[in-house]
């Protein structure tokens, strides 16, 4: 399909509330094709080493994290200095992404925000693609030159929380579901929503109606402190749905959380009080004993996937962890999807995935690059 040149004829941003309630931004980018819009995604948990979302820090709106700076500097620094450029779509789209960076000057986005810069590089790429005339992952793939067919990915449903996401005193932060024996997505996301459904009968059964709140990603947060009762309610779930051996686990224990830096532990108990019963000794583990954990529950499990199982600068444990782990070992916090860490742990061999997420970096050329 041959495409038309098209300029950006207006570029506007403005506060609006994500899945979690909190303020992000929305950018529309305006042309010849259409208006074309994105919403900037945010973590709950955040690595060390990811690009700098600015938030307004005045506790009288939302708690401090309203983003009325990001907006301005959308609409008075970054808007005004793109259409002078006169960029032209769809040839120029990395380099009003590299523009922005430039503009920026920092190594972390920190100084206009990642937010800011985020949100006009999706709607640029959205409206690139519309002048190219193709769906926006076709042209994704060709900016990439990747040359494989394409796959349709297994979701992962995100259905039990723990860690910073939930109330309860679980450490791991999420514990998901993977259809891996499904046909088709459709399927896939059938099967999910029925095993998710189900889980919610195993958790009142278990625990009663009142431990079948929610946690911060849309996964139940029943009473439950260990990865084990975690995964013996996932367990549970699947069998009475019929689907062991087809709906398989993954974890994400977001270890960054619960690890101490001044003597390498991991705290299991972090979010239990000094008071509370069940806090112990134990929950105290060296490296060893979670390395030791996850190959325990790799073994009494269903696991397919293990992502931040060690914190982000645990980089000797996560080499040694890899040597051994049959499954994919993914990067998140780890690699915060920055072209050096990921380098890094290519020479290291501390894993053997990564999880692209753009607002870790801030554009989509970069994620696409990383």
């Amino acid at each position: 399909m041959t495409s038309v040149l098209s300029t950006i004829q207006a570029i506007s941003a403005a506060e609006r509330l994500d899945s979690r309630g909190n303020p992000t931004i929305q950018v529309s980018i305006t042309t010849k094709d259409g208006i074309f819009k994105a919403i900037v995604p945010s973590g709950a948990s955040k690595g060390d080493y990811e690009a700098v979302e600015i938030r307004d820090n005045d506790t009288k709106r939302y708690h401090g994290k309203g983003v009325r700076t990001a907006v301005n500097n959308v609409n008075d620094i970054l808007a005004p200095a793109i259409l002078k450029k006169q960029f032209v779509l769809p040839k120029d789209v990395d380099e009003i992404d590299r523009f922005m960076i430039s503009k920026d000057g920092s190594d972390d986005k920190s100084m206009l925000g990642a937010n800011a810069i985020l949100g006009i590089s999706m709607a640029v790429w959205r409206a690139a693609a519309a002048a190219k005339g193709f769906p926006l992952y076709q042209f994704i793939k060709d900016y990439a030159d990747t040359k494989e067919p394409y796959v349709m990915p297994c979701p992962f449903f995100n259905v039990l929380n723990g860690g910073v996401h939930s109330g309860n005193t679980m450490a791991f932060q999420e514990m998901m579901i993977a259809p891996v024996g499904a046909q088709s997505l459709t399927e896939a996301v059938r099967m999910g929503s029925e095993v998710y459904q189900e889980l919610k009968e195993v958790i009142k059964g278990r625990y009663g109606t009142t431990a079948t709140g929610i946690g911060d990603e849309g996964g139940f947060a029943p009473p439950i402190s260990s990865p084990r009762q975690a995964l013996d309610l996932l367990t549970t779930a699947a069998e009475n749905c019929d689907y062991s051996g087809k709906v398989k686990f993954a974890m994400d224990p977001a270890s960054s959380e619960f690890y101490n830096k001044d003597d390498g532990t991991y705290n299991m108990g972090f979010k239990k009080t000094k008071n509370d019963p069940t806090a112990q000794k134990t929950d105290i583990c060296s490296k060893s004993d979670m390395m030791g954990l996850y190959h325990e529950l790799m073994d009494d499990y269903p696991l397919v996937l293990l992502e931040d199982p060690f914190a982000q600068d645990d980089w000797e444990t996560w080499a040694e962890f890899n040597k051994n782990c049959a499954i994919p070992l993914v990067g998140d916090d780890l690699l915060a999807t920055n072209k050096k860490r990921i380098e890094m742990a290519r020479e290291k061999k501390a894993c053997n995935a990564l999880l692209l997420k753009i607002n870790q970096i801030g554009t989509i050329t970069e994620a696409i690059e990383a």
